[in-house]
């Protein structure tokens, strides 16, 4: 596999990065990997033709993760429909292997609750997390990676403890290793140092992948 230092981004032509696409605008190019999810936004969008699409997708060997899906309060339909949609992405990373990336606005608790009852074998990741100390501890006691994009808070960085340390660009125009910098100064580390958890972390997450179906 490709060298991975971004975990998630919307860049189409990213080259060593997950590229993150829905199912209905999945278009793979030689040398990219991919996570495929029904963004919480598009709940409505989620019918049994998006669902089929997804669990026919979701088995190729580029696409590493499932999702991006998740909760948020404030945008995509009734949260309970939300909720259904990350069970569905839930049980499709089980069966494949390959960890989950989810949005999370305002949700942390349905998030926690969700995981407790399923108990996941694969990881679970939050990308661009922006909570604050208090929230994050939450999510790293419950067993979630965190991923930081652009904008995060610095003292839920400084909680993060390494082996749970992700770094993402998302939909900003910053490069990778901006942001590496930027969480390297917040918690008072080399670049070096820095750039070596996450990437180990990326490349540990992975290696996971590798479908049980096959």
């Amino acid at each position: 596999m490709i060298a991975i230092n971004d975990i998630h981004t919307h860049r189409a032509d990213a080259a060593s990065a997950v590229i993150s696409v829905n199912p209905w605008e999945f278009v793979p190019r030689q040398g990219r990997v991919y996570s495929v999810g029904i963004h919480p936004w598009q709940t409505a969008e989620a019918g049994k033709v998006a669902l089929e699409s997804l669990s026919r997708l979701a088995t190729r060997d580029d696409v590493v993760m499932i999702g991006e899906c998740g909760i948020d309060k404030l945008h995509g339909g009734a949260v309970e429909c939300q909720v259904e949609l990350v069970k569905c992405h839930a049980a499709l990373s089980e069966r494949l292997g390959k960890p989950l990336v989810l949005h999370c606005v305002r949700a942390s608790n349905e998030l926690c609750q969700l995981r407790r009852s399923l108990r996941p074998v694969q990881p679970w990741i939050i990308h661009g997390f922006r909570g604050n100390a208090n929230v994050a501890r939450q999510l790293l006691d419950a067993g979630f990676f965190l991923s930081y994009g652009e904008r995060f808070n610095a003292e839920a960085v400084n909680a993060t403890p390494p082996g749970r340390l992700l770094a993402e660009t998302d939909e900003s125009p910053a490069p990778i290793k901006e942001i590496y910098a930027n969480i390297a100064e917040c918690r008072h580390e080399s670049f070096a140092v820095t750039a070596s958890v996450i990437e180990r972390n990326i490349a540990e997450l992975l290696s996971r992948c590798v479908s049980v179906e096959k």
